[in-house]
């Protein structure tokens, strides 16, 4: 990208008025993986330009914003910052209208890699939790059989799975009451980067899910991020609180009580997903070699040119 390039992309974010600085924050005391209270930090920008701290656990190796802000701010962020935030930062139109075509496409690729496990199995009931506008949860619902729910904070983006016949619960999964509802399936699109609470929301997808029920979830991969850019900055978003590697993704399914039964590259080499089963919690935690082969990386990164 270009100097202009980037100044007419700085020019249309701070056009938007968003004052990051001002937003109510709170302090990370403890990692949410490992428990871990001993931090790095490895950079004070996202790549929108706001000034944004994120720090990774020197005991796990999991990277998260440090402040991040408040559920009621991220409430009021993705209500009417976030999809014209991206659309500033690409250029183009992004929202509730123009991304259904590509959640169509994600939808049928996700629905092959999820076919053996679902076709025939009897399933019945389906949670999208951050199910935008339903398009997701509509085409695999109807592919197999499945009454679907969604979950979202947008209300532009609910009031599109509304349109749809979807079912729909505006907020944030870590504080909507399901009262004694039970799924067979709970899907994780795109969505757990976005968490506030990853391990708690796992472990409350688990208690929702029935006991032979389904887990899918996919995460950007942070490594691939920042190797594809060749920089933290561009790798981190006030809009992603965490982010997450193949180690502690793994490391949080075992932990919340699921076992991996298939984890898939998808097409864009970006996203890692994984299809997973409950089963008992297990402890967990990348290894020491791998959090300081992860440290070894970002600096090479931070100070190499790009090969």
């Amino acid at each position: 990208m270009t100097t202009e390039e980037r100044d007419r992309r700085a020019t249309r974010i701070a056009a938007l008025g968003f004052d990051y600085g001002r937003q109510p924050k709170g302090s990370v005391g403890h990692c949410n993986l490992c428990g871990g209270s001993a931090f790095t930090g490895l950079t004070h920008v996202d790549r929108y330009g706001y000034s944004a701290t994120a720090v990774g656990c020197g005991g796990c190796g999991l990277v998260f914003l440090d402040p991040v802000m408040t559920g009621e701010a991220y409430g009021q962020f993705y209500a009417d910052t976030y999809r014209p935030l991206v659309s500033a930062y690409h250029g183009r139109v992004i929202d509730a209208r123009s991304i259904q075509q590509e959640q169509r496409e994600y939808a049928r690729e996700r629905g092959d890699l999820l076919a053996p496990y679902l076709a025939g199995h009897g399933y019945r009931t389906l949670l999208d939790i951050g199910g935008s506008t339903g398009v997701v949860a509509r085409a695999i619902a109807q592919r197999f059989g499945l009454s679907a729910t969604v979950v979202d904070p947008a209300p532009l983006e609910t009031a599109e799975a509304h349109r749809l016949g979807i079912e729909t619960i505006e907020g944030l999964v870590e504080t909507v009451d399901f009262g004694d509802r039970c799924f067979d399936v709970v899907l994780l699109c795109q969505t757990v980067d976005h968490l506030l609470d990853i391990g708690g929301t796992l472990r409350r997808v688990r208690a929702l899910l029935a006991p032979t029920g389904l887990l899918f979830v996919d995460i950007v991969d942070f490594r691939a991020a920042y190797l594809r850019n060749w920089s933290i900055e561009e790798a981190i978003k006030i809009d992603h609180p965490y982010y997450l590697t193949e180690s502690t993704m793994v490391a949080y399914l075992r932990q919340a009580g699921f076992d991996v039964v298939r984890t898939d590259f998808a097409a864009d080499h970006l996203h890692v997903s994984y299809v997973a089963r409950p089963s008992q919690p297990a402890s967990c935690s990348p290894s020491d070699e791998d959090v300081r082969a992860l440290w070894r990386e970002i600096r090479f990164v931070q100070n190499a040119s790009q090969p």
